[in-house]
C-alpha cells in the first residue's frame, strides 16, 4: 500500500496567523495617525505626500515628522533581513518569531511615552511596521503585505480578472484571499480609531496582544499532503 508523502510547513504563512498581523497592521496605522501626531506607520506613500507638502511650504519642523519615520522604516526592513540572514538557520525557534518578539517590545515601550515624544513613538511603531512587512510576505503561498492595502488591491482585482478570463477557480480563492487580507486591515484599523479614543496611548498594546497570538500560531508545525 503506498504511503502519502507529506511535508511540514511553517505556520507563517498561514492565513490564520496572517490574519492576527494583519489586524494589528490595520491598528498600528490608526494608531499612528489618531494618536501620535497624524503621521503613518505603515503608508510610508501617504507620509511622502505630506512631508512635501510641508516642504514646499516652508513648514521644515512638520515635514521633519514624517522624514524621521521614514527614515525608521527604511532601518526596519534593513534590520529585519539582517536577522534572517543571521538566524534562518536555527532551530530553536523560527527566524520569523525572533521578529515577532522584537515588535512585541517595541509597541509595548511605544504605550509608555507621552504625547511630548510622539516622534520616537512614531519613529518606534514604524521601524516595527517595516520588519514584519519585510518579513511576512506570503499568505496561503501568496505574495501579500500585512500593513498596507495597495499591492494586495491590486494584485485581487489582477487575479479577479485573470478568472473572468479562464474561470479557474484557484483563481477566485486567490483572489478573495487578497480582498479577505484587506478587510482584515480595515477591521484592525476601525478597532484602531475607537481604542484611540478609549485607551489613548495605550491602544498600541492591543497590538502587543495580537502579535502574541501569531508568535503562538507559528509554534505550530502543520502538515500539508
Amino acid at each position: 500500500m503506498p504511503h502519502k508523502l507529506t511535508s511540514k510547513r511553517q505556520m507563517s504563512d498561514a492565513m490564520v496567523t496572517i490574519a492576527f498581523l494583519t489586524i494589528s497592521g490595520g491598528l498600528q496605522d490608526a494608531y499612528s495617525y489618531f494618536v501620535r501626531g497624524k503621521v503613518f506607520a505603515n503608508a510610508q506613500t501617504g507620509n511622502i505626500v505630506l512631508m512635501s507638502g510641508h516642504i514646499f511650504a516652508g513648514e521644515w519642523a512638520s515635514a521633519l515628522r514624517h522624514f524621521i519615520p521614514l527614515l525608521s522604516f527604511m532601518l526596519g526592513v534593513f534590520v529585519a533581513e539582517q536577522i534572517h540572514i543571521r538566524f534562518k538557520h536555527i532551530s530553536a525557534v523560527h527566524w520569523r518569531q525572533l521578529i515577532v518578539i522584537a515588535e512585541i517590545l517595541m509597541l509595548f515601550c511605544v504605550g509608555f511615552m507621552p504625547q511630548s515624544a510622539d516622534l520616537a513613538a512614531n519613529c518606534l511603531t514604524s521601524f516595527a511596521c517595516a520588519m514584519q512587512v519585510q518579513t511576512f510576505r506570503k499568505v496561503n503561498g501568496y505574495a501579500f503585505a500585512s500593513t498596507m492595502c495597495i499591492g494586495n488591491l491590486r494584485s485581487g482585482v489582477e487575479v479577479l480578472s485573470a478568472y473572468f478570463r479562464i474561470r479557474d477557480k484557484q483563481l477566485l480563492e486567490k483572489s478573495a484571499a487578497y480582498f479577505g487580507v484587506i478587510l482584515l486591515f480595515a477591521i484592525g484599523a476601525g478597532i484602531g480609531s475607537v481604542s484611540a479614543i478609549i485607551l489613548g496611548q495605550k491602544a498600541i498594546w492591543l497590538c502587543c496582544l495580537l502579535l502574541f497570538i501569531s508568535f503562538l500560531l507559528m509554534c505550530i508545525r502543520e502538515e500539508k499532503l
